[in-house]
This record gives C-alpha cells, structure tokens and sequence, in this order.
C-alpha cells in the first residue's frame, strides 16, 4: 500500500509540473491573435544593430493587447520589444452621388436656360457625406408648366375707284392680310365728275375696312430638371495603427580569417560573407526548455520513486 501511495504522489507531482510549464505555449496562441500587415528588417545604431519593425492595424474596438510582444528568434539572434508606437489612422469614405435639381424658366430656350443654372453645387447627405456635384449638361429637360390662349385683331383697308354706282356688291366682301382672311366691316363712299366727251359722267370711290381676328397658344412657363453628379466623401477614425520595433544586442560573429588560398579564384569579400541561418522551425526555444523541464522533472522523481521502493524493500529483507 505505500509503495502504491507513493506511486501515485510521483505521478500528481509530475503532472503539476508539467501543468505549470505550458505558459510559452499560451503566450504563443495569443500571440496568434493579430497579424503583422508589414515586416521591415534594418540596422539602426553605431554599431548596426539589426531592427525589426512589425506594423499592425487594428480597429477601434480591438485589444491591443493581443499584439505579440514576446522575443523571438529570427536570423539566430534574439529580438526584444524595444518599443510600441500607436497612430489614429483618419480614412476617408466616398461614394458616388447624384442629385436632381429643380426650377422654373420663363423660357423654353436651352441656351438661356443653361445661363440660369450653376455649374456646381455643394451637396451634402443626411449621414454626412459632402463634397461638390458637377453639372450633367446632357441631363438638362425642359417641361412646359402650362398654356393659354390670347386673341389679337386684326385690321385692313382697300381703296376701289372708278366704280359706275356706289353698291356694296361692287366691293369684294373679304380679303387676305398677312395669310388671315379679313372680313368687310365698313366702306365709305365719295364720287366725282368726269367728263366722257360730250356727256358727264359721276364715278365713286368705296374706301373699305376689313377686319378680323388671330388666337394663338402660348406657354405659361417651363420647369427645368438637371442632374448633378460627383462623389461625396465622409472622414472618419476607424483604424488604429501599432508599430512594434523589435532590437537584438547580440554581437554578430565576423570571421577575422583573411588568409584565402590564391589559386581559389575567390576574392577576399566572398570569404568574408556568411549567409544568415536559416529561420528555425519547430517549437520555440522557451517551449522546448518547458517540455524538457517537465520530462527531466518526471524522470528524477520516477527515480527517486524507485530508490525509495527499493530501500524499503531491502529493509523488509533484513527483517
């Protein structure tokens, strides 16, 4: 029974060890939260240190904390959070607009009708778009309001002389004036004297009126119709930009070897370049340590298990 009994504290303590290592891992999953919408590497420093600076855009609403801010290893080196700047990105939304303008014109002329009208015009929405529209000159109608009718009177007068007797029948009862057909209204009559040879003769002149009348159409006024068109725009502070600078204080490793051999047929700047590591893959360092710790761990206290159990048992022999 206590060899039972200490079996099973061995296998609580192991996994309470291993319990309290995984918080690389955690670290690392909530680092996984946002992703870097632009990675620069550079050297900054006297002595060139190299630089890593990881841009993030998050909204308004987003908790910054889930940045990674842990170091890493990139190019063999450790990086650390030298520093985290935030930015409150102002963006601009547009969208296209047309608007349709309305007036009255006492004219139906396109010519005057486009001397009434702005060739732009502010506009604004009611959830706050603005900007300027721009006259759509082939948009532009023009509509009659209405019409009415008015009548006008017309007038004419003809001169017939030399008639034998003054009678209505010898006078043309109408006549045409300007394309209107007038109607005979009034003559007035004058005569006179003439001698024919031997005998007197009495001739008359008829002076006729004619009248009439002409009715015409017109409009009462026009309503003009034209469309503006543009795009609108509306500012606002949606995205919120982080910028994490990573530095590395490793000092890099320069081979002082000059000595090439002469018949390499390389020069002295190929021996002296070296091609960075490539990036690990795997585990994080912080996560293969916890991993190890946490077996290490198990092993020493199976270990330790087994010594006991054995030194009972050498006891219970001697007895």
């Amino acid at each position: 029974m206590k060899i039972q009994r200490i079996v099973t504290l061995l296998c609580t303590a192991a996994l309470l060890l291993c319990a309290a290592s995984p918080p690389a891992l955690a670290a690392d999953r909530s680092a996984a939260c946002y992703y870097p919408v632009e990675v620069e590497s550079y050297t900054a420093g006297d002595f060139d240190q190299p630089r890593i600076r990881k841009v993030y855009q998050l909204s308004r609403s987003d908790d910054p904390a889930g940045i990674p801010t842990e170091d890493f290893e990139e190019y063999g080196r450790t990086f650390h959070l030298m520093e985290m700047t935030r930015k409150d990105e102002i963006g601009v939304d547009t969208q296209p607009l047309t608007k349709t303008v309305t007036t009255d014109s006492a004219t139906g002329d396109l010519g005057e009708i486009l001397k009434q009208l702005a060739p732009e015009i502010e506009a604004e929405t009611e959830d706050g778009y603005a900007g300027v529209l721009k006259l759509d000159y082939n948009s532009v109608q023009a509509e009659v309001k209405g019409y009415k009718t008015s009548t006008r009177s017309l007038s004419a007068s003809r001169t017939y002389p030399n008639l034998s007797d003054a009678d209505l029948s010898l006078v043309p009862k109408t006549v045409t004036e300007g394309g209107r057909t007038l109607t005979l209204a009034d003559v007035k009559w004058s005569d006179s004297t003439n001698m024919e040879g031997e005998d007197v003769v009495v001739r008359y002149t008829a002076t006729a009126s004619y009248t009439g009348s002409v009715t015409s159409r017109y409009a009462t006024g026009y309503t003009v119709t034209a469309d503006y068109t543009g795009e609108v725009a509306k500012t606002n502070c949606e995205i919120v930009t982080y910028t994490a600078i990573f530095g590395c204080t490793d000092v890099p490793y320069h081979d002082t070897k000059t000595n090439a051999p002469q018949d390499s047929g390389l020069t002295g700047a190929d021996t002296s370049q070296e091609m960075p590591p490539a990036p690990q893959s795997g585990p994080a360092p912080s996560t293969m340590l916890s991993v190890l710790g946490c077996a290490g761990g198990i092993a020493a206290l199976l270990a330790a298990g087994g010594w006991s159990v054995m030194k009972m048992r050498e006891r219970r022999s001697d007895t």
